[in-house]
């Protein structure tokens, strides 16, 4: 039977909600103003709460709005509260309704506009707390957000996480591409207490120079040529949650000191704007770039480095957990294939012996290959040979490949069909190690725009 609270200090017209509430099958308390309503709710505490507070909004010595004010700070769980009002103070309904109130009843009111309101607030509370509990529940069976690992280099790695997470302290990551930096980022984010809260994640070099400032920050409408609509931008997106920065050592150098004022103030000037907006968020970055060099080079801002070297873990690569290479590759099979595919011994140490210089992401984007491309239920050793002979990140040479009529090394094309996106995704990988990671590089050798590879390198999930 819900619980329903009602303060107001008309003695009348309490007994009158008292014994309409009653009849509708709810069990009612009565306080005769707000300080005894905030009085009964402390006594109560977090075992017997109430489901419902109906109140009204003009009392003596605390009247509702502080009643609803308090019931915000204080209680836990948070029960819903609808607020009597007569025509004087509709505005202040309105107010209180901006402050967290679930609605407001003009009097003079008929008892079916009563309960109405009544059953619509605590069918919004009890579906409220049953999606809670359902976040908990996912939280709970899903604590590392996929992130898989036998090894003890990894299980640090998450025991460090384990311990930052409920605090706020800025976590740097750090690691070779494909390491499952934004997977770990995500990790502590749920882990945290703001997991039920946005978690937003920003590829700092997938965003062209000129927009990065109103894509963080936000901007105004008509605030540069183009803005036709307000933005709030990536940092207030996240309010509540977790803002993670990928790859913040691509952040232009104009951008940083501009970065380093939100984080010291926790306030954000959008692009245009009249002011500054205060922000809540928790910071994660990650980088491959040995940010201390990067520094020293001049080409990272040392102040904001020692805001973000908070908290610096290093993922290891996937060569030095090697233990982990067979638990990745049955985790990929069956993502990939189904529960009917498998992988002969021979190919599990082939695996393991190879030098994985593309990490978790290379060894996910072979198995994909294989399992694409498989001529069986079975994966094996003699498929990767055929099919990745270069696995691990090992260049082929240049004389031993076969070259069309147009200059393209390619291999003889399969019976079967294959997939121009993974062909697309398979050239770009290679030229993106044949120059050495240098994306301006890779771009002039590709003969396409720099953005128009960083657009497709953030695509396809590739470094």
């Amino acid at each position: 039977m819900p619980r329903i609270l009602v303060i107001d200090d008309d003695a009348s017209l309490r007994e009158v909600v008292r014994y309409i509430l009653t009849e509708g099958g709810h069990e009612v308390l009565t306080a005769a103003d707000g300080a005894a309503g905030l009085e009964l709710l402390a006594a109560m505490a977090d075992v017997d709460t109430p489901d419902l507070v109906v109140s009204d909004i003009r009392m003596p010595l605390v009247d509702g709005m502080e009643v609803l004010r308090r019931i915000r700070e204080t209680s836990a769980p948070v029960p819903p509260v609808i607020m009597l009002t007569a025509h004087g103070t509709v505005e202040q309904a309105v107010q209180a309704m901006r402050l967290g109130a679930f609605t407001y009843i003009l009097k003079p009111f008929t008892r079916d506009e009563l309960l109405l309101s009544v059953e619509q607030a605590l069918h919004a509370s009890r579906l409220e707390r049953d999606n809670d509990a359902l976040r908990r529940l996912l939280r709970r069976r899903q604590p590392d957000s996929g992130l898989l690992y036998r090894s003890q280099a990894m299980s640090q790695v998450m025991r460090t996480l384990r311990q930052a997470a409920p605090s706020d302290v800025t976590v740097l990551l750090q690691g070779e591409s494909g390491t499952g930096k934004e997977l770990a980022a995500r990790a502590l984010h749920d882990l945290s207490a703001r997991w039920d809260k946005p978690f937003v994640v920003v590829n700092c070099g997938a965003i062209p120079g000129d927009l990065v400032e109103s894509e963080l920050f936000g901007h105004t409408r008509g605030a540069f040529t183009g803005a036709d609509q307000a933005s709030l931008g990536r940092i207030r997106g996240a309010e509540g949650g977790t803002l993670f920065l990928d790859e913040v050592a691509e952040l232009p150098l104009n951008v940083q000191p501009k970065l380093l004022r939100v984080l010291e103030t926790r306030q954000v000037d959008p692009v245009g704007g009249t002011g500054p907006v205060a922000v809540d968020f928790r910071l994660v970055c990650a980088t491959h770039r040995d940010l201390a060099r990067e520094t020293a080079e001049g080409r990272f801002r040392e102040d904001l480095w020692y805001r973000l070297n908070v908290l610096p873990v290093v993922l290891p690569p996937l060569r030095e957990r090697p233990t982990d290479i067979a638990l990745l590759w049955e985790h990929f099979t069956l993502l990939h294939g189904g529960p009917g595919v498998a992988s002969e011994p021979e190919l599990l140490d082939a695996l393991a012996r190879l030098p994985w210089r593309g990490n978790v992401r290379e060894l996910k984007n072979i198995n994909q290959r294989l399992v694409l491309m498989r001529g069986g239920d079975t994966l094996t050793a003699a498929a990767l040979r055929e099919l990745a002979p270069h696995a691990g990140g090992v260049a082929p040479a240049a004389a031993t490949e076969p070259d069309d009529a147009c200059g393209l090394p390619l291999g003889p094309l399969p019976e079967g069909g294959l997939s121009l996106v993974e062909l697309e995704k398979e050239v770009i990988r290679r030229a993106l190690a044949r120059c050495g990671g240098n994306r301006s590089r890779t771009a002039a050798y590709l003969s396409i725009p720099r953005h128009i590879l960083l657009y497709r390198l953030n695509k396809y999930d590739l470094e």
